[in-house]
């Protein structure tokens, strides 16, 4: 058995869903297949919330452009009239919890963490409904289950939960797996769990794969399949690289930090419940699905140029905390780290030297996290300077901690086609090096490393 994660840039108009429904027609019998909302419908649900909240009004409408969407999409794909009879009921019944919970938010007059995740969970929800009603159609036995009717269980943080794996697997063994059979599509929506007082709790965005990994593990399936709309992995942007090249196999190390950093192909935790069962995940585009894909195992395999991709982010800022004998100073970094936790900011990274502590924050996060720290009393540094306008550059790969000479040459590449490199980190992670430059200099700096690793070396003009 293995576990098929299907993604919301998948199920992108109703053409598109009726080939994936196709695919799972050869390829579903005897699996579990994880889902995304369809494409655009989880933004839709929090825009909405918005909406809701300032006029109730608006609800009406939200609901017609959902219900709408959705059903273009299943009178497309369900062609049995009994069967989508049936799927109207089943939807109508789901769009009213939905209404419920909007004319809720309206009242309160305040969109909660608890009110935001049971909201955006819908679009999954309603997705799995949708494609088991395709399926069925189409003379395949197939079934949904919620992760509440499962015990899929977390651990109760909204917007970034994490699984309990081990009460889980033990509820999985007890409500999923005995009504699973060989013949049978099973489709379980993903993006969320339920924390044991029941309430719904997401992974954040892009939390499907990490749903997609925990049903992998918890299940013993033999493979994690994750269906995209690209090929898999790949040595650096196609948009800025043409000739970028496929990465066949990758660790799961240099998997997670592609993720984090460049590559939206998985989630960042995507990997975390696979380790301790050594599970493999394969990566495969559904336009082609027979083409090679990227694999992803436990094994780490060094490539003979040490480097395997270049990727990049310009979702990024700095904030510089300027401060005497930082090093020297007990608790500095801590409650910094503790203001702009407290509030809700994520630190992606951290880079100190004795006289400054430069926080690597989401370009979004910027103007609030300086605010955050201003706010602290007494204030522990002397001055803090935002930082906007630049790209982070990662290059990735098995052996780079142990290869002497590829930061030089990283260096030497930039330097040649006249690339000013601000900051490096080298060291944290055996797999993976960071450099930031200016956003304008993003695409001479990823074209001049690329080109100067995987040749011919060029620089662009």
């Amino acid at each position: 058995m293995k576990v098929i994660k299907i993604g919301g840039g998948c199920l992108n108009g109703r053409k598109t869903i009726a080939e994936i429904i196709g695919l799972l027609e050869q390829r579903g019998p005897g699996n579990i297949v994880v889902v995304s909302a369809l494409y655009g419908i989880t933004d839709l649900l929090i825009e909405s919330m918005q909406a809701a909240l300032e006029d109730e009004k608006a609800i009406p409408r939200i609901m017609s452009r959902i219900r709408s969407r959705h059903l273009l999409v299943a009178r497309y794909l369900i062609l049995d009239a009994a069967l989508m009879k049936q799927f109207s009921r089943d939807f109508s019944r789901s769009l009213i919890q939905l209404e419920r919970l909007y004319y809720g938010l309206n009242f309160t007059r305040q969109v909660t963490p608890r009110l935001h995740d049971i909201i955006s969970s819908f679009g999954e929800r309603f997705s799995a409904l949708l494609l088991a009603a395709a399926m069925q159609s189409r003379g395949i036995k197939a079934a949904y289950r919620l992760p509440q009717d499962i015990g899929l269980v977390t651990d109760g943080k909204f917007g970034d939960a994490t699984v309990n794996m081990r009460q889980t697997r033990l509820n999985f063994s007890r409500r999923l797996l005995p009504m699973h059979t060989s013949r049978q599509v099973l489709f379980l929506p993903g993006f969320y769990g339920v924390s044991e007082q029941g309430e719904v709790t997401t992974f954040g965005r892009g939390g499907s794969d990490y749903s997609a990994a925990v049903v992998t593990a918890a299940t013993g399936a033999d493979l994690l399949e994750i269906w995209k709309d690209v090929d898999g992995f790949l040595s650096a942007d196609p948009r800025f690289i043409p000739e970028a090249m496929l990465i066949p196999e990758l660790s799961y190390d240099e998997a997670a930090e592609l993720s984090y950093f460049g590559a939206r192909i998985l989630h960042p935790r995507t990997m975390e419940p696979l380790r301790a069962a050594r599970l493999p995940v394969a990566i495969k585009n559904t336009v082609d699905p027979d083409r090679p894909g990227s694999r992803i195992t436990p094994d780490r395999t060094v490539s003979d140029g040490v480097v395997k991709s270049v990727a990049h982010t310009t979702d990024i800022g700095i904030l510089k905390v300027h401060a005497s004998g930082v090093g020297a100073r007990r608790g500095v970094l801590g409650r910094v780290a503790a203001g702009l936790a407290g509030s809700g900011i994520n630190i992606k990274s951290v880079v100190t030297s004795q006289t400054c502590i430069s926080l690597l924050l989401a370009s979004e996060d910027l103007d609030a996290g300086e605010k955050a720290l201003r706010e602290l009393s007494p204030s522990p540094f002397r001055r803090l300077e935002a930082i906007r306008d630049i790209a982070l550059i990662s290059i990735v790969g098995e052996g780079l901690a142990s290869r002497a000479g590829v930061a030089a040459r990283c260096f030497a590449a930039t330097a040649e086609c006249r690339v000013n490199i601000e900051m490096i980190a080298f060291g944290p992670s055996p797999v993976a090096m960071y450099f930031i430059t200016r956003k304008q200099e993003l695409k001479k700096a990823v074209a001049a490393i690329h080109s100067h690793f995987f040749g011919p070396a060029r620089c662009l003009i």
